[in-house]
């Protein structure tokens, strides 16, 4: 208790230890994001083997990746990072963004994605404070974080986070963390639906899948955290950056319009503007229906 009293009365100490912790963080999801893909991967070819009942010698063998093995290594000449190579943002800097043995230029995109997990979320425990609520929002930030790259890189949102972000987010609300258990239950059941009808429609009328099974997860998840009176917010500002920035990728990049493209970022976005500033699009959204409450 008294740790948590030293937090609350010590700004200076506890937003710079804030940032250097979730940095840190932020390089383990550039770690998921690069392999939980690579690890369903894995999977799926050995489900398909056993399904083809392949012979052994005709399967394919390849060093088991986990999140944790094999060590990260230059995937240009193979050389293993070491620990100092490690640091967040510092290491790149002083590596000049090149890696240290055979200098191939290493993607910005690490330590981008290190800052962005970092000023995520101090500014989350800077708006919610460090309560529990707030430290609690932090896996949601974290989650959102990499279901965002991992679904520009793949389009897929992996159920491994989707899921347990959505059970989470009930347990979490079933002691009102951040919104009553009725509000989350009624999100999580709203949220998936409301895609999942959407997705037959379109399927219906056109014969094509319009999005993934993955998108209705991720918004039941976020029901499931933020609750259904906030889903409506959720549903328009993501339709709207999507449909921006799909329209920009076909005028400006000449992008076809039978490439698909991820919604599972704007939906991310979507939520994360929720968490953020929930109350302020409650009211605004009551007042631009007419309705009063809040």
């Amino acid at each position: 208790m008294s740790d948590y009293l030293f937090l609350l009365d010590t700004p200076w100490f506890f937003y710079p230890a804030a940032t250097l912790l979730t940095l840190c963080i932020g390089s383990f999801l550039n770690v998921v994001i690069l392999r939980l893909p690579k690890m369903m991967e894995q999977d799926w070819r050995c489900q398909c083997e056993e399904f083809l009942e392949l012979p052994e010698q005709q399967r394919k063998t390849a060093e088991r990746m986990t999140l944790s093995t094999p060590n990260s290594s230059c995937p240009s000449c193979g050389h293993e990072i070491k620990p100092w190579e490690n640091i967040p943002v510092i290491s790149y800097l002083l590596l000049r963004g090149k890696c240290s043995s055979c200098s191939t230029s290493i993607s910005a995109r690490y330590p981008v994605i290190e800052a962005v997990t970092a000023i995520f979320s101090v500014f989350t425990l800077y708006l919610m404070g460090p309560t529990l609520a707030g430290l609690w929002s932090l896996l949601l930030v974290w989650a959102l974080i990499t279901l965002t790259v991992i679904d520009f890189d793949t389009q897929l949102l992996p159920d491994s986070i989707t899921l347990p972000l959505l059970w989470l987010g009930l347990i979490l609300n079933s002691f009102g963390v951040l919104t009553d258990f009725n509000s989350a239950f009624w999100g999580a059941i709203a949220g998936y639906l409301s895609l999942w009808s959407v997705y037959l429609l379109f399927k219906l009328v056109t014969g094509k899948e319009g999005m993934g099974h993955g998108d209705f997860k991720l918004l039941a998840a976020l029901g499931a955290w933020l609750g259904w009176q906030l889903l409506p917010a959720v549903i328009l500002l993501s339709s709207v950056v999507g449909a921006v920035v799909g329209i920009s990728l076909i005028v400006f990049k000449r992008q076809g319009r039978e490439v698909p493209i991820p919604f599972g970022p704007y939906l991310a976005a979507a939520g994360l503007l929720s968490l953020w500033f929930g109350a302020e699009i409650q009211v605004a959204w009551y007042n631009y229906l007419g309705v009063a409450g809040g």
